[in-house]
Formats: C-alpha cells, sequence, structure tokens
C-alpha cells in the first residue's frame, strides 16, 4: 500500500514566519564559515614584502582578506601604509578608497604590468 501524503507541502506553513526563514538562512550561512588561517613569521614578512613592492612600483595587487569566516578578495593600488593604526590604505579599481587591518590580510598577489 502506498503512502499519499502531502510531501513538502505540509511543512510549507513554517516557511510564512519571517523569523524562522531568518534562522534557517543564518544557519545556511554559519555552515559555509571558514576558521581563520594560521600565517608564521615567514609569510606574514612575504607578505608585507610584496605590499612593500606593489607600492614603491605602483603595481596592481589583490589583497585576500577574512573577515568573519569568509575571504574577500580586494584589487586596486596600494596607496599608503600606515604603521600606527596597522592598516593598507588602498585605492580600488573602481577608484574608491579603501583601508583593512594587517591582522584580517591573508594573501597578497602583485600582479606586474609588462
Amino acid at each position: 500500500m502506498r503512502i499519499r501524503d502531502r510531501g513538502k507541502l505540509k511543512f510549507m506553513p513554517a516557511h510564512f514566519m519571517p523569523e524562522h526563514r531568518a534562522l534557517l538562512r543564518e544557519l545556511a550561512r554559519d555552515e559555509l564559515r571558514q576558521p581563520k588561517p594560521l600565517l608564521d613569521e615567514y609569510e606574514i614578512q612575504e607578505m608585507e614584502n610584496r605590499i612593500c613592492y606593489a607600492m614603491e612600483f605602483t603595481y596592481p595587487v589583490k589583497i585576500t582578506k577574512w573577515d568573519d569566516g569568509f575571504t574577500y578578495e580586494e584589487k586596486g593600488h596600494v596607496h599608503y601604509l600606515d604603521p600606527i593604526r596597522k592598516e593598507v590604505r588602498m585605492v580600488a579599481e573602481d577608484g574608491s578608497a579603501m583601508s583593512m587591518k594587517f591582522e584580517d590580510i591573508v594573501a597578497v598577489d602583485v600582479e606586474k604590468v609588462r
């Protein structure tokens, strides 16, 4: 004998509550989070050298930063290194200015112009 029920339709009324849908979205987002990568002293020094090299010769740079479990890539030119605030200030490809903390930077790639 075959069971005849409504399938997914019986759970649809629960999705009418906005709080329930928000919690489900937050749960799905939490599953995608990653821990912050641990960098040793050599990797940090190498990233600092790349940032200084890109700033000196005004090469475009792609900086990967970690923020709350997710990594984001920012492309542009390094404008200034602030040792007091421990920030990298850069100009993005679209011309907007941005700053990011040294501790949030995970990777640096310098793109040489030929």
